[in-house]
C-alpha cells in the first residue's frame, strides 16, 4: 500500500509522541529525528491536533505531546485522516467496463479491504509493543554474537 507522504509523517509523528504521551517534542525534534520537512510535518501536526491525537503547547519549552489512546487508536485512524480509503472509488479506466476490468477491481477491491482490515487492527499499542520487542531481541542477539566472538 501506498501511502501519501502527509500520512507517513502523521504516522511517524503520532509513534513518535506515543512512545513517552507526557514528554512533548517540537515538529523540528521529530522532523530531524525522521529526516523530513519540518514546515510539512507541522500542517501534519496541526491536522493530527484538530482530531484530537496530539495536543500543543506555544512558548519556548512548546512542542506536542500525545494526547490519545494508544490501546485504542489504530493505524487506521491515523490514515483515514490524510487518505480517501473508502475502497475501489478511485477515477474509472478504460478498460473497467470490460469482463477483465471488472474481474481485476473485484480483486483490488478485496485487495482494499484487506488492508483497511489490517490497519483497523492494529493499535498504536500494538505497533509500539512490536517495536519493542524487535528492538530488545536484535540486541540480545548482537550480545551473543559479541560473548561468542
Amino acid at each position: 500500500m501506498k501511502l501519501q507522504k502527509a500520512t507517513r509523517y502523521g504516522l511517524y509523528a503520532v509513534l513518535e509522541l506515543a512512545r513517552d504521551p507526557e514528554r512533548q517534542l517540537s515538529a523540528t525534534d521529530i522532523a530531524e529525528r525522521y529526516g523530513i520537512s519540518a514546515n510539512h510535518l507541522a500542517k501534519v501536526l496541526r491536522d493530527l491536533g484538530r482530531a484530537g491525537l496530539v495536543e500543543g503547547a506555544r512558548g519556548a519549552g512548546g512542542g506536542y505531546r500525545f494526547a490519545g489512546n494508544v490501546r485504542r487508536v489504530t493505524l487506521l485512524d491515523v490514515v483515514k485522516l490524510f487518505e480517501s480509503i473508502e475502497g475501489n472509488g478511485g477515477p474509472r479506466e478504460a478498460g473497467d467496463s470490460t469482463d477483465v476490468g471488472r474481474a481485476l477491481n473485484l480483486v483490488l477491491g478485496e485487495v482494499d479491504d484487506i488492508a483497511r482490515a489490517t490497519l483497523g487492527a492494529v493499535t498504536l499499542n500494538t505497533l509500539l509493543k512490536t517495536m519493542e520487542w524487535r528492538g530488545e531481541r536484535k540486541r540480545r542477539l548482537k550480545e551473543r554474537a559479541r560473548v561468542g566472538a
